[in-house]
Parts: structure tokens; sequence; C-alpha cells
């Protein structure tokens, strides 16, 4: 059955591999699958993603693969972006994953692709692949956990990696060894100036090639938290979550799903490509992740020659690995990887010099457990085995917050991470001669970052610093606290918390940020109108707030004015803001210094002066509703910004409420002159007192532009209203 048919209100009866599974739309356009085993459940949702998200799904493949050029387009953009993805080789070792699978995660992985294949068997490819003339080939488990690998690594790659090249490139440009530390607080290792100014930085990849990351999903900033009954209204514990990911994008990165079988049901969101729940709950267990900003990368230093690289026992030859991309209507490029056992070479070792290696710890071994773990987390029941599952997951560097029916609420961080010699933070580039640096392999799981019903009965998680939550310290560059201190004041600010106080969480726009500057500032400003109106702001970033706008011209002043005068030039500050996202992860680091009123950054000059100046220049703007500076479009994955408005494949322009220290953060900013966001991608709120989950999502249900189900939930997204799920 299922021959042809297309997925709508009334049920579709589909052959699953040990009976039938039972597939209909409910009133929110949201699958609703339903079997008496849960191996066809992964049947089923395989058809469905082949239905609602084909296009996301074998986009992601084909970007992954490094095989864009061969199918999509001879574009030099895409050559780019497929050296890039061939460079990094996400899956080596395939089979050998394949074989360290479980005998029920290896059936569930085959039967969500023979759902998945059995869609594209008995229906047309979507347009936007007939147009280029692409015909998939079928999925594959591989494909599978491929797509669960990456996703960890797309977000800690923009933001851990940048943040320690450009480390090395303000040594390089002799900033200060000073301002250096206190911008790097988690910093441990010598500075070694001379040999970090003979390191050639590889070239950032084309800004039309950053563009094509852009289509992947990464997984940034978010918030989730959990509140033991006894502080909770129905006496049960409330579990809440908002993964923060790139919003501007269309179709949503999460599928909304239903999924029942006899004894439990499953509600929340799926990521397509793969089987299972990502965030959401079960009849017994709710979950949500943050990104840990746990360091899972190292760089080291080689120095290169002739094709080999140095040791204190002589010169070593490179293993060089040849990727044939193949170029639609084009001859094949044989693209050269030098690797060693510090990992991939970001340089030419025929070119003599110093060049970075980079090594990521899930970049072999990595897959099935996660695999494994994630599968196996649908059938437990108590927060104490979901934990026991969480902390076997290897690829993905993740905060988890899981509650369950019985009272209890846990965290466990999650991802392999190198076991660096002591002293060693990982944030510097070693030389890799010197072995003394090497890591002893990875640390144990069990060490890492873990809560059993805190004695608050509270446990927020919003990338912030908990690595005193374990026995080793895995986060160096962690975000700020703002976003975490606002969550645990609002759910120890009152008992009886329920639904609609998390609702009220997950819209609240005060910034404990601001409150702290403007204790400052505050008693600072001049008797002008702007002066006047900030004082007056109530430091929320409501839409019609012009205090809101002020705040933030001021605060920037500061920044240019201290980061950009006394550092590293207005010109490299108005790049960082405006072009990367170094800035809106780590603004805290600066706050920091701001915050110190004997910083070497203000280059002995009164912070009390500077901050004056910052008023003086920052006033000087015409205020307008902090709303009119937050408008972004929400764009089409593959035709984005190519086709007419009028079209529809594009949404908006829409607004993005809070700013980076709110828990909306709604932060915007660009990426190689590519607008992009993090914000609210899902939100999710289970009290685990009903078989409920309260949610809504940047998007719809799926990725065809004419689909009723298109952009269905976006109105209730944008205003903040939820639709329940059971």
């Amino acid at each position: 059955m299922g021959k042809g048919q297309k997925l709508k209100n009334d049920p579709i009866s589909l052959d699953g591999i040990q009976g039938k599974v039972v597939v209909k739309r409910n009133s929110h356009g949201i699958p609703e699958l339903k079997a008496e085993h849960f191996i066809d459940l992964c049947y089923g949702i395989g058809w469905v993603h082949a239905c609602d998200r084909q296009l996301q799904i074998l986009l992601m493949r084909i970007l992954l693969k490094g095989q864009a050029s061969e199918h999509l387009k001879n574009d030099p953009e895409l050559v780019e972006i497929d050296k890039y993805m061939r460079w990094m080789n996400f899956l080596p070792d395939g089979d050998s994953e394949v074989a360290r699978l479980t005998p029920d995660a290896k059936a569930q992985l085959e039967a969500y692709a023979a759902g998945f294949n059995h869609y594209l068997d008995n229906h047309k490819t979507v347009y936007e692949f007939r147009l280029m003339g692409y015909k998939p080939e079928p999925w594959d488990i591989r494909d599978s956990i491929l797509i669960v690998k990456v996703i960890g690594f797309l977000g800690l790659a923009d933001a851990q990696s940048n943040m320690e090249k450009f480390l090395v490139q303000l040594i390089q440009n002799d900033i200060d060894e000073a301002k250096i530390r206190e911008l790097f607080p988690y910093l441990t290792e010598p500075v070694d100036t001379e040999l970090l100014k003979k390191v050639k930085l590889a070239p950032p990849l084309i800004p039309e090639a950053v563009k094509w990351l852009g289509k992947l999903p990464k997984f940034l900033a978010s918030n989730n938290w959990a509140v033991s009954g006894r502080l909770t209204e129905s006496g049960k514990p409330i579990l809440c979550g908002d993964p923060h990911l790139e919003v501007n994008r269309l179709p949503s990165i999460w599928q909304e799903t239903v999924m029942k079988i006899p004894g439990n049901t499953y509600l929340g969101a799926t990521l397509p490509g793969v089987p299972g729940i990502g965030v959401g709950r079960s009849t017994h267990l709710a979950w949500s992740a943050t990104y840990s900003f746990s360091d899972m990368l190292d760089y080291r230093i080689e120095e290169c020659r002739e094709g080999q690289y140095r040791r204190n026992d002589g010169w070593k030859d490179f293993k060089v690995r040849e990727e044939l991309i193949r170029v639609k209507k084009g001859d094949p490029i044989v693209h050269k990887v030098y690797e060693n056992e510090h990992g991939i070479l970001e340089g030419d070792p025929y070119e003599p010099g110093f060049y970075l290696a980079l090594n990521w710890s899930a970049a072999t071994g990595c897959g099935a457990r996660d695999v494994n773990a994630l599968l196996s987390l649908l059938g437990n029941k108590t927060v104490a085995e979901a934990m026991s599952s969480f902390v076997q997951v290897d690829s993905l560097p993740f905060n988890w917050v899981v509650a369950d029916t019985q009272g209890n609420i846990g965290y466990q961080m999650s991802g392999r991470c190198f076991n660096r010699p002591q002293g060693v933070s990982g944030l510097m580039p070693l030389p890799g001669w010197e072995q003394k640096y090497d890591a002893a392999g990875f640390l144990d799981n069990a060490s890492l970052p873990s809560q059993y019903n805190p004695e608050d009965g509270v446990i927020v998680t919003a990338n912030q610093d908990l690595n005193h939550l374990g026995q080793s310290k895995p986060i160096n560059l962690p975000m700020g606290t703002y976003r975490s201190d606002r969550a645990r004041q609002l759910l120890l600010a009152k008992k009886g918390l329920n639904v609609a106080d998390m609702k009220r969480m997950h819209a609240d726009l005060y910034s404990l940020q601001a409150e702290l500057f403007m204790k400052i500032i505050g008693p600072m400003l001049p008797e002008t109108e702007n002066g006047r109106c900030l004082k007056a702001w109530n430091l929320e970033y409501q839409s019609n707030s012009k205090g809101a706008m002020l705040f933030e011209s001021v605060y920037m002043s500061l920044i240019y004015l201290v980061f950009g005068d006394n550092g590293f030039g207005r010109e490299v500050v108005d790049h960082i803001m405006k072009e990367t996202g170094l800035f809106n992860d780590y603004y805290a680091n600066l706050d920091n210094i701001l915050l110190d009123e004997t910083s070497a950054w203000f280059n002995g000059e009164e912070r009390k002066q500077v901050l004056a100046d910052a008023i003086t220049e920052g006033l000087k703007c015409n205020a307008v509703p902090y709303g009119s500076t937050r408008k972004v479009m929400m764009a089409h994955m593959l035709f984005g910004g190519q086709i007419p408005r009028f079209f529809g494949f594009d949404h908006g322009p829409v607004e993005l409420p809070g700013c980076r220290a709110t828990i909306p953060q709604g932060q915007i900013f660009k990426s190689a002159g590519r607008t992009t966001t993090f914000s609210p991608s899902y939100r999710l709120i289970a009290d685990m007192n009903t078989d409920e989950l309260h949610t809504n999502i940047a998007g719809g249900p799926s990725d065809r532009r004419f689909s009723r189900w298109y952009i269905s939930d976006m109105p209730d997204w944008l205003s903040g209203v939820y639709k329940v799920l059971g």
C-alpha cells in the first residue's frame, strides 16, 4: 500500500516491517503514525520524511558527501563546498560503524531507509531536483549515521574553530598578551609569539561556498530547563526547551510528529534523515538539548616542507587522500588531502612553512554509539535510564535535560572530548613535534558534567560554563550566564509553576546584561531626549521600545571604543560584529572586560571617561523602535532570494524578538555576506502530569512551497501561541 498516495487528513495504511503503520495528518498538518511495533513507526517516519522533507534531506546528503557540483550544477562555489566536505570526510569508516550498531538500532535504521525508499520508488522526485536533472539514489543507513554525526560538528566548527583561529590572529597582530588573557580567561598555556607569527592560516571558504553551508542545520545557542514537582502546580516535573538554530530559512530544520505504539506515545520534533524524536517526549520521559560549547577540536602546528612534516626524529610523510570530485558537464577534479596523527592539514605541505592541523575528536570511531543511544532512549522510562543513554553519545556536544513521570529531573552532557595534558586548555595551537602536548586518548564520558535531582529543584542550561558539575572540565569557551541566570531567577521566584508560566518565560524579554550595564551608565546619562528615554527604559527588548534601541547603540559604541580604538581597530571590530558570529557567541568575554575598572583594554584611561565617550557617541543616533531593526526574511533553502517574492518561496520580513542576553536571543548577523540568525526554532513544554506536549515551530510540516503546510505554524510561532500534541 501507499503507492502514489499523498499524505492527507485521511489515513493511509502502509505495509511496514512487522505489520501495518497508519499515517495521517492532524488538524495542524502534523503527521500522526500508529503501529503495533516501534520498527514499523521507523518505516513510517521514513516514508513521511520522503513525502514532506525530501528536498531538505537529499540536499543535506548531497552537500555532506561533497557531491553538489556533480548532482546540482557546475559552479565554482559548489566545487569549493565539495572540497571542504571531502576534506572533512565526515564518515570515513561507515562500514565499521554499521558493524557497531546494535541489532535493534540497525533494524530500525533499515526500516527507516525502506520507508523512505518506498516513497521515492512510488512518487516523482520533488520538482526542484527534476529541474536540475538529479535522480536520487536510494537512502542508505550510512546516510542517517552521517547526519547524526554532522549535526554536532557544524555549530562547533563555527564557534570553537573560528575563535581559536581568531586567537592566533590577535597574536600575529601584536595584541598585548595581557589583553589576550583577559579576552580568553580559560587560556593556560604560555604564548609562543615567535612560533605563532610563523603560522600560515588557511584562507576562509569563499562567501558563495559559505552560503551553501547555511543550508545545513547548525545546533547553536539554546535553552532548556527542568523544574521539580516540588515547585509546580501539578506536583510533577515540567520540562521546557527551545533549540536556537538558524530560523531565517524554510523549511524549518525540524519536522514535528506524533507516533503511537501500544503503551507509548512519542511527541515532538524529528530531525529529517533520522528516525526517532530529537527533542520532545514519550509517555514516560521528556527531553531537550542545548549546545554545550565543550571543546571537541584540537589545532596543532605542523612545520612542513617537500610534502612532509617535522618530528624530533626526522621528517615524516603525510598520508595523502585523493578525493575525486565529479563535476556536472565538466572535467573531474582530484582534490588532495594531507593527514597525520594530528588530523587534517590546512595548507599545502609542498610549500615550506608552518600550518595548522585540525583534529575533531569524533572524526573516526563515532556515529554508531550515538545512534544506538538515541534510539534506545525511546525505550527508557526513567531519568536515570535516559542519562545512561545520553552519556554514550559521542559526536554531539550537547547538554541534555530530562524529566520523567516518576518525579525525577536530570542533566547529562554528551560528547567525546580529548584527554589533554595538565595545563593544556585546548585553546592555543601547540607544536605538533612536541609529544608532551599530545592528548592521552579521550575523557571518560562518565566524567562529564551531570546532575540528578538537585536540591533546589531546578536545572537550567543555556550554553553557560557547567564544568563544576563534572570531574572533567571540557568547556573552555562558554557563553555568558545571562540567559541561564534569568531562567533560574524566574523559576525560583514562585511556587506552583505551570505551563502558562513556562510560556511567559519563553517570551521573556528582560535583559540581565542591560540591568548590569545600566546600573553603571544610568547615572551618567545626560538630560537630553535620548538620555531621558534610555534612563526610563524598563530593560525589556519590546518591539516598540526606543530605550532598547538606544541601549544597543551605546553598548556598541562602547565595544568600538574599547576593542576598536584600543585594540583591533574599528574596521576589524566592524567585520567581527557584522560578518562573523564571534561576538554573538562570546560577547560575555567582552563584557567581563568592560565591567572591570582595571582592565588593560582601557589603555590606562579611566573607565568612567570611556563610558562617557560611549554615551555621547551612542546617543547621537535617531531613536527608532527596537523592532524596526529586527527584520529578517525567511528564505527557501534552495531558491532563497532568487525568485520574486510574490511566488511565496520566501516569507517575511518577520521580526525576531529579544537580544543576545534575553531568553529568546533572536540574534541576527551576517556570515560571508549572508544574513543568518539564531533564535528559538522550536518551543516545547511538557508537564509530566499530562500526556501532552505544548509546541510551536518556525515554519510548518512540509518543505513543499505550494503545500498549505509550508508555513502553517509561522503565525503561532511569531505570536507565542502553542498547539497541544497528544
